[in-house]
C-alpha cells in the first residue's frame, strides 16, 4: 500500500445532541473513487462516488433519511 492509500479526512459537525462525524477515504487522484461515511449517535451510513463534495453531501443526506425513518418508528 502506498502512503496516499492510507490517508483519511475527518469532518466533525456540531449538532444539538452531539457531533456528526464524516470520514472520507480515497479521492487521491483526479477521477478515482472515494468513500464517505457519516456517523451520528451510533448510526452510520456510507456513500461512494467520484466527486468528493457530492459524495460527502450524499452520505449526510442518507444519514438524515435514516434518522427520520428511525424517528418515525419510535413514535
Amino acid at each position: 500500500m502506498k502512503d496516499y492509500d492510507l490517508r483519511m479526512e475527518m469532518i466533525f459537525i456540531p449538532a444539538k445532541n452531539g457531533y456528526i462525524k464524516v470520514f472520507i477515504y480515497g479521492f487521491s487522484n483526479l477521477g478515482t473513487w472515494g468513500n464517505a461515511v457519516a456517523e451520528f449517535n451510533g448510526l452510520s451510513v456510507s456513500a461512494k462516488g467520484f466527486n468528493k463534495k457530492r459524495t460527502i453531501i450524499r452520505s449526510i443526506a442518507k444519514l438524515h433519511e435514516s434518522l427520520v425513518r428511525k424517528g418515525r418508528k419510535n413514535d
